[in-house]
């Protein structure tokens, strides 16, 4: 396995370049998760370690009035996390793995990605890259629904519970005792 680092972890945040998401990463802050989320979701917020992110919206001017563009559901509050977290549903690491790869495919269905055989140990290494920077005991939330924690995230991901302005919206929080991570992938159709 590639060993963490700024060069690797560039490397691997890099995967989710070339489709509409935000993935980034802040140091926890809070007992509540959510509020760390809260902050991640703004649009000026930096890694934590002053590594890569990835932010389709960055500088944008949809930003300019709203700095959570383009999410509308926000744990900005303890009255709000429930509401938020009630969206989001605990599943495994080797799920988190899966689903870290399906979130950098370009239609976010990893049957539909041309030359995924021959890309997969690439993209399952990079998710490995991402994956250790939260050690064993990380908790891991994706908003896909009741059913996410037994599925199989390269299978076709038919449901989701939105928080953005988008009608489907697909994310993983990722949560240590230290840092608090987000991958999240938007399809504006």
């Amino acid at each position: 396995m590639v060993e963490l680092d700024e060069r690797s972890w560039a490397e691997a945040i890099g995967m989710y370049g070339r489709r509409y998401t935000i993935a980034k990463v802040t140091s926890r802050e809070h007992d509540d998760w959510a509020l760390d989320v809260y902050t991640l979701m703004r649009g000026d917020t930096a890694d934590c370690r002053g590594w890569r992110t990835v932010d389709f919206h960055e500088g944008d001017f949809e930003r300019l009035g709203h700095p959570y563009y383009p999410f509308v559901r926000l744990p900005g509050n303890p009255s709000t996390t429930d509401d938020w977290k009630s969206r989001m549903y605990e599943i495994p690491r080797s799920s988190a793995k899966r689903f870290l790869v399906a979130l950098s495919t370009l239609w976010l269905n990893v049957q539909k990605e041309r030359d995924f055989e021959e890309r997969r140990a690439g993209l399952e290494e990079k998710a490995d890259v991402i994956l250790s920077r939260f050690p064993e005991g990380s908790r891991f939330y994706a908003n896909t629904g009741r059913d996410s924690s037994g599925r199989d995230y390269y299978q076709r991901i038919s449901g989701s519970s939105p928080v953005s302005v988008h009608d489907r919206d697909l994310g993983l929080v990722l949560v240590s005792e230290t840092e608090v991570g987000m991958v999240w992938s938007f399809d504006p159709k």
